[in-house]
């Protein structure tokens, strides 16, 4: 396969554009936090790209898309450090991933999704996670949850793989269709999220003491950034520079925006105020939700499955309160739920005439038997992610302490992990930002349960 330049510049700002999420998220979760934790929060997404990109380009990348080990559950160290991963197009087996562009730009791609996704498992600990074990966390999390979950889902010989070399005969093996990351990422990193807050336990003061958003307009501007950066995350699913790649992005657009809105009227009606973080939340959402389907689905199937979204999304974070369950930034709530709602929604309403592939239908075209891998993949790649994180972080913690302490926790993350403040005095010695007793900013308690939207 030759190279084809006009790929290769749609790729390449794919990628930049995934990887801009990554700082947006930070931004949106660091709106979310109390201000004596913003710096903290954000450090920890930030962080995430170093270590991920590391282990991702020496042995990640290698085990999650390089030839098959066997039951399509792991690569092999064929392209240990990047070994003849280069300019040319290249693949697993004689198979090529993308559409003419250097193998190198295809893993980089990639490296992206990888970087993102223990990014937002941080939000289910936001507020209470050690630095130094956060960083082992991820690095062990990156290589021994998400890698070989890529492999099972993203790979060509993966076994839940919608594309796999055999998927013109769809009889054999599963072909969950997860066209950028539904499975992988966001059912990933919801099931390992609620581990998380089963591990680490309620904040100091959870359901009494004022926990609300220090900085909505923080937390807007994350939101946005994630939803220019998720049409990277998409529509660059798509290989290339192709008609899939099109109505990939039409989808993102219109369910991400159902989604905020139907979120808003929700909560308008049930909380008395149409609020902007819910607006935000219900936009985020719908961009998880539409994350498996957009590649297989028309628009108007796509506003369906982002209505639908803001409203599940939506209740699952008003369960979640009422549960008693402190999963501080709702990851479970909106990347979980949406995610697994994104995937089923992909079973449902799949249309082969989309992506051009002849077993890409769903129920409503009737085909049941995507929905089916569906639901197996919701359940392997759930239950596989819970465990091992679980198991994960208790190890980790009777080594060292994954959580700060009572009193660190009380002057929160930024001057005790990082000995930094996020707001300080302006030029007039005005306070820009609270101030506590101790003099220390961020500090002035605000209204409980920032989370129901």
């Amino acid at each position: 396969m030759e190279l084809d330049s006009g790929n290769i510049a749609w790729m390449l700002t794919a990628s930049a554009l995934v990887l801009f999420m990554t700082p947006g998220l930070g931004f949106f979760y660091g709106g979310l936090t109390r201000s004596k934790n913003v710096l903290g929060t954000i450090m920890q997404s930030f962080i995430t790209t170093g270590v991920v990109a590391v282990i991702w380009v020496t042995v990640g990348y290698s085990l999650a898309f390089g030839p098959d080990q066997g039951l399509g559950l792991i690569g092999n160290l064929d392209w240990f450090g990047l070994k003849d991963v280069g300019a040319e197009p290249g693949g697993p087996n004689g198979a090529v991933y993308g559409f003419g562009i250097p193998h190198l730009l295809f893993m980089s791609f990639q490296m992206m999704f990888a970087i993102i996704t223990p990014a937002l498992i941080t939000g289910a600990f936001a507020e209470r996670a050690r630095f130094g074990p956060f960083l082992v966390f991820t690095a062990l999390w990156s290589l021994l949850v998400y890698v070989p979950v890529a492999h099972w889902v993203f790979a060509y010989d993966g076994w839940l793989s919608a594309f796999a070399t055999n998927a013109d005969t769809p009889d054999v093996g599963l072909n969950s269709l997860d066209f950028a990351g539904g499975l992988a990422i966001h059912v990933n990193a919801g099931f390992a999220a609620i581990a998380a807050v089963l591990v680490f336990g309620k904040r100091k003061g959870y359901g009494s003491a004022p926990m609300e958003p220090h900085d909505i307009t923080m937390v807007v501007l994350g939101g946005a950034i994630l939803w220019v950066g998720w049409f990277g995350f998409n529509a660059g699913s798509a290989g290339g520079a192709t008609a899939q790649a099109v109505y990939a992005l039409t989808n993102t657009a219109v369910a991400a925006a159902t989604a905020g809105l139907t979120w808003t009227l929700a909560s308008w009606k049930i909380g008395g105020k149409p609020t902007v973080v819910g607006a935000v939340s219900g936009a985020v959402a719908g961009l998880v939700a539409v994350t498996p389907a957009s590649g297989y689905v028309m628009p108007m199937e796509a506003i369906a499955i982002g209505g639908i979204a803001g409203i599940i999304c939506y209740g699952a974070v008003r369960l979640r309160a009422k549960l008693d369950f402190d999963d501080s930034l709702d990851v479970v709530g909106v990347h979980g739920v949406g995610g697994m709602w994104g995937a089923i929604a992909t079973g449902l309403f799949a249309n082969a005439a989309v992506s051009g592939l002849p077993y890409a239908d769903g129920v409503f075209q009737g085909e049941w038997a995507r929905l089916t891998d569906a639901l197996i993949g919701v359940g392997a790649i759930g239950a596989y992610s819970f465990v091992v994180t679980f198991v994960l972080l208790k190890a980790i913690n009777a080594i060292s302490p994954i959580r700060v302490s009572e009193e660190e926790e009380d002057l929160g993350l930024d001057p005790t992990q990082h000995g930094e403040r996020a707001y300080t005095l302006d030029e007039a010695g005005m306070a820009v930002s609270s101030v506590g007793a101790d003099g220390m900013p961020g500090f002035m308690p605000a209204p409980a349960a920032h989370a129901i939207r």
